[in-house]
């Protein structure tokens, strides 16, 4: 499964994950699509659970994702340019994501359990179609 498309279809706003899927189609529309992911303002706030603050460090997020079903690997799109396109460790994922205002996406299961974290402290989110206890 592809993470990058599978997130699109199951976590964009339906109007705008056909705009999602062209854009990654070359690497002008990537750079675009990286742009917007500071303040992704087409994320469906249906699968989108916004995570309190005092649960908004890297230990407890990678908790709650393990937690969700989360291996210790996935894959990253971010507005980071160092970060984009790769396959790491969640751990190391967080890392280098949590707190550093960039936008990105940490897909854990494609299209079914993610991480989004905006440049601002309040657009931290799990995104999941149905949440677990």
């Amino acid at each position: 499964m592809n993470h990058e498309s599978e997130f699109i279809n199951h976590f964009i706003s339906p109007l705008k994950r056909d705009r999602y899927l062209t854009l990654l189609q070359s690497k002008k529309g990537r750079r675009k699509l990286l742009q917007g992911l500071d303040h992704l303002n087409d994320l469906n706030m249906r699968y989108a659970h916004s995570l309190p603050s005092n649960t908004q460090t890297v230990d407890e997020i990678e908790v709650l994702l393990k937690k969700n079903g989360a291996s210790d690997h996935c894959h990253i799109i971010s507005a980071n340019e160092e970060l984009d396109g790769s396959e790491m460790l969640l751990r190391d994922a967080l890392e280098q994501t949590v707190g550093k205002g960039w936008g990105t996406i940490i897909s854990c299961i494609p299209g079914k359990l993610a991480y989004f974290e905006g440049e601002d402290a309040d657009e931290r989110y799990i995104l999941q179609p149905l949440r677990s206890q």
